[in-house]
């Protein structure tokens, strides 16, 4: 892995700027985005691919009046950024006037110095170093008794820059480094097949879990789940483990990104300042965790970001909103614009985290006693409008507050605002990606299976 080219070229995007406003843009906004990356796959031991990325990208977005257009590149020479200029002021002088487009009102943006977050560890990692990084984690999954076959190891290692400026003043850039080890097996007993698996990834190589113990627990994972039985319909406590319990929370986003509410879409609409959550519930959006994979120390249009209660004891506060959904609702940037480097921004959290509760996971089952417990999803369905929610899933039957056996083909399903309002947090919340959350016990959910 290499470091990003920090100071090539540093003044590409003022430049941009300058001739965009020259070719008779009112207002523009220009980012770059630099990429290094080296990632390896083992299967049974040997190398099975090597991917390296080494890029360099480039976006603009230009105004004209109300009407926009965005435009990219990967090669920046000269030539190409005149002919990208001369683009983007003519697509914007045909597009449709859009009375919410424009640049983040000044006063919103973030001010210098930036906040060093620790997002950047220089340490490189060897393609020797990560493909043995990747075998060890395969031949631990393999170790496991039970463990039939591997589905491969990979591990990875990356850095990246982005950098934004925009004509009414803001320059704001960060890097970031991540650090990845995943591997999958599969397990047999009596004929049938169950896959497991582990990942992680972090911003900080010291962070990241040995091979051994992430092989380990793939191969853990995949043994358990041999031998998974079909269970009548019924209606019974339901336990989402944490590592798939943002799954179930991740619609409440959608339902309150400023877009869904000013298309009158969404099936939260009426519950701003209201209970979605129950009393004593948090849900926290954290910018500024160190080392956090969300963490950033301003949004994609330059605003600025806070940590904020999305969802404070059990009220839903805010919507997530851009500078353009704010002004379709009359409100102020919530500093949650995400965009790529083409099209205008979206919507997106930062390090969100459901507050822990007390119990942990053998409490939930505890309390619940006789339920399902689940520990992987697929093909979830929502109704944005009414909010009515189904999954397939699968996982292990509990009785007596004990693990009874492993289920599979069954499918959940609940109106979420029914689901959320009764949600216990478990204690055994984990720092592991953007968006984390504790186990969530929900009682009485309608299970559908054989």
């Amino acid at each position: 892995m290499t470091s990003p080219r920090d100071a090539a070229a540093s003044d590409i995007l003022p430049d941009l700027i300058a001739a965009a406003l020259k070719a008779g843009a009112d207002a523009a906004e220009a980012v770059t985005s630099e990429r290094a990356s080296l990632s390896i796959g083992v299967r049974n031991g040997a190398l099975e691919d090597v991917e390296r990325e080494e890029s360099r990208d480039l976006g603009l977005r230009v105004f004209i009046g109300k009407r926009q257009a965005t435009v990219s590149a990967s090669d920046l020479s000269d030539k190409t950024r005149a002919r990208l200029v001369e683009r983007a002021v003519a697509m914007a002088r045909l597009a449709p006037e859009d009375p919410w487009a424009g640049l983040a009102p000044q006063d919103r943006l973030a001010k210098g110095p930036f906040i060093d977050l620790d997002l950047y560890d220089p340490t490189e990692r060897s393609a020797a170093e990560l493909e043995a990084a990747a075998a060890a984690a395969e031949a631990a999954a393999l170790s496991v008794e039970g463990v039939a076959k591997s589905e491969g190891g990979h591990a990875a290692a990356s850095s990246s820059r982005w950098r934004l400026v925009t004509s009414h003043g803001f320059d704001g850039a960060y890097q970031g480094s991540a650090f990845s080890l995943g591997v999958g097996v599969i397990a047999e007993k009596d004929g049938a097949m169950e896959r497991g698996g582990e990942h992680r990834a972090v911003r900080h190589l010291s962070d990241l879990p040995s091979a051994e113990a992430i092989g380990a627990f793939a191969g853990k994972r995949a043994v358990e789940r041999t031998g998974p039985r079909k269970i009548a319909s019924t209606t019974a406590p339901v336990i989402f483990e944490n590592r798939i319990a943002t799954q179930v929370l991740s619609p409440l986003l959608g339902a309150i990104s400023g877009a869904s509410i000013a298309r009158g879409t969404s099936f939260l609409k009426e519950h701003l300042n209201q209970p979605v959550l129950p009393r004593g519930v948090n849900l926290i959006d954290d910018p500024f965790r160190p080392r956090g994979l969300g963490s950033t120390p301003f949004d994609d249009e330059g605003v600025a970001v806070w940590k904020q209660s999305i969802v404070e004891d059990g009220v839903l506060t805010t919507w997530l909103m851009n500078s353009a959904s704010a002004a379709q609702l009359g409100l102020a940037s919530t500093g949650h614009a995400s965009r790529g480097l083409a099209g205008p921004p979206g919507v997106s959290t930062h390090n969100l985290h459901l507050e822990p509760g007390e119990q942990d996971l053998n409490g939930l089952m505890g309390a619940a006693g006789t339920g399902l417990l689940i520990t992987s999803m697929f093909g979830p369905s929502l109704n944005g409008n009414t909010g009515d929610w189904s999954a397939g899933v699968s996982g292990f039957w509990f009785e007596n507050g004990q693990r009874a056996y492993p289920v599979s083909e069954v499918t959940v399903a609940g109106n979420l605002k029914d689901l959320w309002a009764r949600l216990v947090p478990g204690a055994d919340l984990e720092f592991r990606g953007g968006f984390n959350s504790p186990s969530l016990l929900f009682d009485a959910v309608a299970i559908a299976g054989k």
